[in-house]
C-alpha cells in the first residue's frame, strides 16, 4: 500500500468529540515512551505526523490522523501512563476505554511493546481485558533495532509462550524499527485486509 497523504484532522478529549465519520480506523496504543509517535510517523511516512516526545506521556487525547482520505489512524494515550494525578489517569482510561469498546468504525487495536522488555504485567493485563471484551487486536514489537539477532529470535517466543500459557492464544507479532523502517509493510498489509476493495 502507498501512503499519498497523511493529515492531522483533530484532538478529542472523548468518544464523542471524535470526528463524525464511517470510514476505517486503526488505533496505536501502548505503554508510555514504547515509540508509538515514531512508528506512526513511519507509518506515515511523514517526519513530524505525530509529534515525538521525549517526556513519556504526552498523548492525552484522542487523536486522529486521515491517510489517502480513505482511513485513520488513532494514535491514543499510553498505557499505564507517565506521573499524572490519580484524576487525571483515571480520565485518561475512561476516555481509552470509552473509545476502544464504543467506536463502530474501529477495525483493529494495534498494541505496542517495547522488544527490549519481558512481558509486562501491565501489558498482560490490557490484553487480557481485550480479550474479555472480544476486541480484536496485534501486538507490536518496536525498537528492535536495540536487540541482537539472538534476542530479536527470542522474545516473540517468550511473549508467544507467555500468552498461551495465561489466554491460550498464541498471536501473530510484527516487529519493527522506526529508526531502520521495518515493519512498516507488515502493518500496512494488516490495515490492508480491512479496508474495502
Amino acid at each position: 500500500m502507498n501512503i499519498n497523504t497523511a493529515t492531522f484532522i483533530a484532538s478529542s478529549p472523548n468518544i464523542d468529540k471524535c470526528p463524525a465519520t464511517d470510514l476505517p480506523e486503526f488505533a496505536f496504543i501502548g505503554r508510555s515512551n514504547v515509540g508509538k509517535s515514531s512508528l506512526i510517523n513511519m507509518l506515515a511516512g511523514r517526519k513530524n505526523l505525530a509529534k515525538v516526545s521525549g517526556t513519556p506521556g504526552k498523548t492525552r487525547l484522542i487523536n486522529h490522523f486521515l491517510i489517502n482520505d480513505s482511513w485513520f489512524i488513532v494514535d491514543l494515550p499510553g498505557i499505564g501512563f507517565a506521573k499524572i494525578s490519580r484524576c487525571e489517569q483515571i480520565r485518561l482510561k475512561l476516555m481509552t476505554e470509552g473509545y476502544l469498546m464504543r467506536r463502530k468504525n474501529l477495525m483493529i487495536i494495534f498494541l505496542l511493546l517495547d522488544s527490549r522488555h519481558e512481558p509486562q504485567e501491565i501489558d498482560l493485563e490490557f490484553i487480557d481485558w481485550m480479550i474479555r471484551y472480544k476486541l480484536r487486536f496485534g501486538l507490536i514489537f518496536t525498537k528492535t533495532d536495540k536487540l541482537s539477532k539472538t534476542e530479536l529470535a527470542a522474545k516473540p517466543l517468550l511473549y508467544k509462550k507467555t500468552m498461551l500459557s495465561a489466554f491460550g492464544i498464541e498471536p501473530e507479532i510484527i516487529l519493527t524499527s522506526a529508526t531502520k523502517h521495518t515493519g512498516r509493510e507488515e502493518i500496512l498489509d494488516v490495515i490492508e485486509n480491512y479496508l474495502p476493495q
